[in-house]
Order: structure tokens, then C-alpha cells, then sequence
């Protein structure tokens, strides 16, 4: 028995407390490294997401005195055991009822968590309710006044790395596609880009496995670095997206279809004409379809595949006032989108717009006539909170968001307002 694990030695680190993922929900959380009766060490660190003097001086301002009771969600558990699957924007939503305000909860435990970017399963956490506030603490009282819990540790010790076990803000499965699939462009975006000029044998249509030719403009043009050879997405049909309000269009969303790899870069060859004239001959690149959502054709676009990048985000509300409109459903004929749908919305980054802002889904009120008075018939009901989104990729002029959670259908020019 013994009050508290000592620090592994060597390069590995033992993680006695683990912080919560700013991603998330602005999680918190802390753990002793006990896992299945053996001891955990890992050489991971924790990740490096920004914390904004905001958010860290709002944390400063609770980490003495906790969160009011009022804060708390009226079902928040007692405790709760960080399981495999779960989410930081579920596990936030336990305990609070604004699941976005993370800096709170990462104050109600700072003084074991000084970096709020990690949480893990098997990670158990405590809520304490003392004068009318809420803390959450990673052990429970040990009841000898010194606040530490005594754990027995086995003679056995395993090294195991962390670092893919970590929580994720959102199910990552609904997200990734649109990191990469759809683009928002401006009117030239997609006419200064590549296109395919030919195929082989005459084809109409392309798909994974067929080989290709493509030509950019002179400014553009697709060149093989003799490096590893890049890959593009394809793309058609930019269609124009319009603010609901003014109906001025806001840019372009273009339709994904496929991926290319680029076997040959562009080139010139020298020849000679019938008439034995020298002539120079305009080579377009090679190409192979190695992907296709849909059928590929002469005249899409090409842009080059980005890196893939592990983003991470951190929910959170707006810090000016926000008032936007659904621009459109993404990929979807219907007029109401669902929970885990993605919308495009008015506001960009020329709008302060950030990944990570939560903002409250308006259902219009309904328009009806009181028949109780003749003299003021007509009535409109207030607008109703309808659920959440959260933005996850922005452009100029607008953005990507998916819906968290909803009590109804969501429309095209629903209004978004700051969560409250």
C-alpha cells in the first residue's frame, strides 16, 4: 500500500494525472495510471492545443471556488468511468449544461491538471457538491483529511503508449470525410485549376484503375518534381451557394468525385509538320484514378490532395455575437437536415468565424391569427432553440458545420445565434 505511484524512470513518464482533451468539450480530467491491475507508463506527452488567455483566465477565476450548482446538468452523475467510444462532447454534456464552457470545468480541477488536453478510458471522475458549488475530482476523499486516495499497486509493470487511446472531441468518422471531399471556391476558384483533356480509347467515363490526361493553365501547369508523385482530388459542378437573407452569392461548392495520381508531369516534344516544318508539341500530364466516388469525365478539375492533418477542436462559444443563416444541406435533396448532418452556414472567416464555435440552432416561431382579438389578429411565437452545431472548416465567406444535436428537422435559412 502506498499513497501515491512514484515517477518511472528512464524516458517514460509516469502519467499519475492525465489531462482532458481541449478538443472536446473543453474536457477535463485527470487519472492515477492503474489500468487492469498493472502499472501504465508511456512516452507520449500531451498534445499541444492552443489555450486562449480567455479561456485560461476564466479557468484561473473557478479553480478556487468551483462551479455554481446551477451550472450542472440536473441528471449529472455522481461519477463516471471513461469508457472506449465514448466522446468529450458526450462525457461534457454529463455534467454541465453548456457542454462548450470546458474552461469552468478544467478550473473545478486545475490544480491537478495543468494541461487540459487529455482524457483517456479507464479514466474515473468524481463530482463533489460542497456550499453550493460543483468540483470534479479524479479520486474520492480518502477520509483522513488529506485528500489523497490510497491505491494498491501489483508487482507487474507494462509500458503501453497512450497516445491513440485518447478521447476524441466528436466521432471522428463524421468529420474526416468533409476535411477533404467538398470544397467552397470563388468564381475563378476551379477555372484557374487542372482538368482532364483525354482519355484512353476514347472513354466516356472514368473510374478506379483507368488512366487518364490532364492539362493545366500556363500559370498552373501540373509538373512531375521527379519527388514523390502527388495525388488530386477531382472535382465538378461548382454550384453556387446563397446567403438566404440577401441572395448574394457567397462562393461555389464543388461536387467531389474521385482521386488522381500523376504518373508523367507536363511536357513539349519537338517534331515536324507534314510540310516538314518544326513544330512544338504540347504533351499533357499522365494520370491514374486510384479513387472515384463517382464516374470521372473529360473537363472535371484537379487540386492537389492536402497533407492529412489530426485536427482536433475545441467547442466553445463565440466570443462576439454571431447572427447566421443555413446556407444549404450538404449532399442532400431533403428539406430537413438531421443530428450528425453537415450544413454550410453564411459566416466565414472574413466573419470571425473559427472552427470550434458552438452556436444555437433558431426554429422559426409559427405565424397565427388570434381569434380572441379583432383588433390584433395577427401573432408570430418566438423563435425556439432547436439544438446544436459546431463549425469545423471555414472559408472567406462561409463555413462547414455539423449538427450535434437537434429536437426537430433543421432547414435552409434557420437562424444561428451564441448557445446560451
Amino acid at each position: 500500500m502506498m499513497a501515491k505511484p512514484k515517477m518511472a524512470t528512464g524516458s517514460s513518464k509516469f502519467f499519475g494525472t492525465l489531462g482532458a482533451s481541449v478538443c472536446a468539450s473543453g474536457w477535463l480530467g485527470a487519472t492515477a495510471a492503474i489500468l487492469a491491475g498493472n502499472l501504465v507508463s508511456t512516452q507520449a506527452g500531451a498534445q499541444n492545443y492552443p489555450i486562449t488567455p480567455t479561456q485560461k483566465s476564466t479557468a484561473d477565476q473557478v479553480a478556487q471556488a468551483g462551479v455554481p450548482l446551477g451550472e450542472l446538468s440536473a441528471t449529472a452523475p455522481d461519477s463516471y468511468s471513461v469508457k472506449s467510444g465514448d466522446t468529450l462532447w458526450g462525457i461534457s454534456g454529463l455534467f454541465l449544461k453548456s457542454p462548450w464552457r470546458w474552461p469552468e470545468l478544467w478550473g473545478m480541477n486545475m490544480a491537478e491538471i495543468r494541461n487540459p488536453h487529455r482524457i483517456y478510458p479507464g479514466q474515473q471522475l468524481y463530482l463533489e457538491k460542497k456550499g453550493g458549488r460543483a468540483f470534479l475530482r479524479t479520486s474520492r476523499n480518502s477520509g483522513d483529511g488529506s485528500g489523497i486516495e490510497t491505491v494498491k499497486v501489483s508487482p507487474r509493470t507494462r509500458y503501453q503508449s497512450l497516445a491513440d487511446d485518447v478521447i476524441p472531441t466528436l466521432k471522428s468518422q463524421v468529420i474526416e470525410p468533409f476535411l477533404s471531399e467538398p470544397i467552397i471556391v470563388d468564381d475563378n476558384g476551379l477555372n484557374a485549376a487542372p482538368r482532364i483533356v483525354a482519355t484512353q480509347e476514347g472513354r466516356v467515363l472514368l473510374s478506379r484503375g483507368d488512366r487518364a490526361y490532364a492539362r493545366g493553365p500556363a500559370d498552373n501547369q501540373i509538373i512531375d518534381n521527379r519527388g514523390r508523385l502527388p495525388e488530386y482530388r477531382v472535382f465538378r459542378n461548382a454550384t453556387p451557394l446563397k446567403d438566404p437573407i440577401t441572395g448574394t452569392v457567397l462562393g461555389y461548392e464543388a461536387q467531389y468525385v474521385g482521386k488522381a495520381k500523376l504518373v508523367r508531369g507536363e511536357s513539349t516534344e519537338q517534331s515536324t509538320d507534314k510540310d516538314g516544318k518544326p513544330r512544338t508539341d504540347i504533351v499533357p500530364a499522365t494520370i491514374d484514378i486510384v479513387g472515384s466516388k463517382e464516374e470521372m469525365r473529360v473537363g472535371d478539375r484537379l487540386l492537389p490532395e492536402p497533407e492529412r492533418q489530426m485536427t482536433s477542436y475545441m467547442p466553445r462559444a463565440p466570443a462576439g455575437k454571431v447572427d447566421a443563416r443555413i446556407v444549404s444541406i450538404y449532399g442532400s435533396s431533403v428539406a430537413n437536415a438531421a443530428q450528425n448532418q453537415v450544413v454550410v452556414i453564411n459566416r466565414g472567416i472574413k466573419d470571425g468565424m473559427e472552427s470550434g464555435y458552438v452556436l444555437a440552432i433558431l426554429k422559426d416561431g409559427a405565424r397565427l391569427i388570434d381569434k380572441t382579438d379583432a383588433a390584433r389578429p395577427e401573432l408570430k411565437l418566438p423563435n425556439e432553440r432547436n439544438g446544436l452545431l459546431m463549425v469545423f472548416r471555414t472559408f472567406d465567406r462561409l463555413s462547414y458545420a455539423l449538427i450535434l444535436d437537434i429536437t426537430d428537422g433543421v432547414k435552409i435559412g434557420d437562424r444561428l445565434v451564441n448557445p446560451r
